[in-house]
């Protein structure tokens, strides 16, 4: 493996990258995604939960619809997490 570019990019022959900070950056938002959509379905907070606090949160409905689709767009984010990393070039 050859390592050019920062100390955060490796890329290897055939064009694939991993970038150890962008997996970690896109696993916190995936999470934090999964948890508004606790609370946009069930209005429970698993944060809370696990670090302490008030779990259950009232919010409108329209703040429930949001937060269900901020946490489905953190389930398709999944694909990119565990999906292809090869670089393409046209």
């Amino acid at each position: 493996m050859q390592i050019m570019g920062n100390a955060r990019t490796k890329i290897a022959k055939g064009g694939e990258v991993v970038n150890w900070l962008s997996r970690a950056a896109l696993l916190l938002v995936i999470i934090g995604a999964l948890n508004w959509l606790l609370v946009g379905l069930f209005q429970w907070d698993l944060v809370t939960a696990l670090l302490g606090g008030e779990t259950m949160r009232s919010a409108s409905m329209l703040s429930r619809i949001v937060y269900t689709l901020v946490g489905l767009s953190g389930v398709y984010c999944l694909t990119f997490l565990f999906g292809d990393n090869k670089v393409r070039s046209d």
